[in-house]
């Protein structure tokens, strides 16, 4: 992917101090299906927001929500100061859905000036957004080729082109580097820190927690509809502590021994993970190790990544 997507210098209408994403106690239910209950969020202006849950848990239903897509049971919802679906603020905002369907007999071009017409924008914009956008996202020499001819992860680029083609102020991302390789990946990572960078919030939903965490400021779980913990990864992980082991010799009774400090969250043979609330007990684990006839070989102290975080959290939540 190239250069070049800036927001255009572009001045937001509405008031900039108010959040770009506000919901308070957001519900909606289908039947007697409740997909989202209760939903406060507050979204910064500029911020790369991560929204994390299972599947079911509500997350597509609330980004319809916010789109003005699905009408909610109840609730308050504002993008960029409006309700959601009001005409002054769509134009504004960027959208790539989970599961899209992109006309196969459009090339790329095409597809793309078709949107770029819906949005009003001028031809001489048109020529030149439109093949600034194919390089940026790797498909500068596609132009002319018909979307039925793509790859899954080449309809994955078009779509991102697709919904950043308005230069927008808020842009949805949902799933967006489904179908990418890992180069792809990285390039959309860049993609987003390049927009944050010139103050476009960015509403990402993924499953490849690894990358939500490089990418995102803050992030917001989700369970049963319900945001059951949001916060930086600071945050999240204030008071959590995990310290791997590496090790051999390591008995039953000296890893049954070892709760006395911690708790165990994994084994893998010589590998052992332990949950602490405080570094200072690492000598006496240490010490219990060797006493114990295991070999030491490493204890390295660290933060629980988002991915564990969030098994953790679920977990939590599914217990009685």
């Amino acid at each position: 992917m190239g250069k070049g997507l800036g927001v255009g210098g572009k001045v937001s209408e509405g008031a900039v101090d108010t959040p770009a994403i506000e919901t308070r106690n957001l519900r909606k239910v289908y039947g007697e299906t409740v997909a989202v209950d209760d939903l406060t969020l507050q979204v910064e202006r500029g911020e790369v927001f991560g929204f994390l849950g299972p599947n079911g848990a509500g997350k597509t239903t609330t980004v319809k929500m916010l789109l003005g897509l699905v009408y909610p049971t109840g609730g308050q919802a504002q993008v960029l100061g409006h309700r959601p679906g009001d005409p002054a603020v769509m134009g504004r905002i960027g959208f790539l859905p989970e599961h899209f369907r992109f006309p196969p007999w459009l090339t790329a071009w095409g597809f793309l000036d078709f949107h770029a017409r819906l949005y009003h924008m001028p031809a001489e914009e048109r020529k030149r957004r439109i093949p600034e956008l194919l390089d940026r996202v790797g498909l500068g020499d596609r132009a002319s080729t018909r979307l039925g001819e793509f790859s899954k992860g080449m309809m994955q680029r078009i779509g991102l082109a697709q919904a950043l083609l308005n230069r927008p102020d808020v842009v949805f991302l949902d799933e967006p580097t489904s179908g990418l390789d890992p180069l792809g990946r990285r390039e959309v990572r860049d993609l987003i820190r390049e927009l944050r960078a010139e103050g476009v919030t960015v509403f990402l939903n993924s499953h490849f927690l690894s990358e939500v965490e490089v990418t995102c400021d803050r992030v917001a779980i989700l369970k049963g509809g319900r945001v059951v913990r949001a916060g930086t990864l600071e945050d999240l992980t204030a008071g959590v502590l995990e310290v791997e082991i590496r090790a051999t010799g390591l008995t039953p009774d000296l890893v049954a021994g070892l709760s006395r400090w911690g708790r165990v969250v994994s084994q893998d043979g010589a590998r052992l993970t332990l949950a602490l609330e405080d570094e200072d007990v690492l000598p006496a684990i240490a010490e219990c190790l060797v006493q114990g006839g295991a070999h030491l070989y490493a204890l390295t102290p660290r933060p629980p990544s988002l991915e564990e975080l969030f098994v953790r959290i679920m977990q939590e939540e599914a217990a009685p």
